[in-house]
């Protein structure tokens, strides 16, 4: 066990993370995903949680906004523009493993029928199933403080009938 030093000055004792206690957090925060609880999931994750979604970009007229930042900011914008977008929207998880150090790696499907515009996509009431890989930490306190994900986003613009070209 590991003495932390509490805000009141007196000590606390913090469990050390096990691949089992990782797993069971990430899993949870993927069931509160399924439900589109964005207060689950951000509840879930760390004050200053690093937020990741590598692929992500939608542009605007005068500035391009990029998946990177903290849950608490970034994270959550994102997620309940996507439920608002796809009220269906929900994952389906294939494989999750975690180590004793607290990562916890998930492959997923994402997937859900879009209802209003997402970004730069309109509606065309198009489902869309992608694969998903994410790569979070689970710290000692039983807390995400970092998520990383990856997906084709060609892919999931193709399924929403949604084709570019220059």
């Amino acid at each position: 066990m590991t003495l932390l030093e509490t805000p009141a000055g007196t000590t606390a004792t913090a469990a050390p993370t096990t691949a089992g206690a990782a797993v069971a957090v990430v899993t949870e925060f993927f069931d509160a995903y399924r439900r589109r609880d964005v207060v689950a999931m951000t509840d879930l994750c760390t004050d200053n949680a690093d937020f990741s979604y590598i692929p992500f970009e939608v542009w605007a007229k005068q500035r391009v906004v990029r998946g990177d930042g903290k849950v608490r900011t970034i994270g959550r914008v994102i997620w309940s523009g996507l439920i608002n977008a796809f009220p269906n929207l929900g994952n389906e998880i294939y494989h999750i493993d975690g180590n004793d150090n607290g990562d916890v790696v998930v492959s997923c499907d994402i997937n859900g029928t879009q209802q209003s515009a997402w970004g730069f996509i309109t509606s065309q009431g198009q489902y869309f199933a992608e694969p998903h890989l994410f790569i979070m930490h689970v710290n000692s306190h039983g807390l995400i403080d970092s998520i990383r994900a990856y997906w084709d986003n060609a892919g999931v613009n193709r399924q929403l009938g949604h084709l570019e070209v220059d």
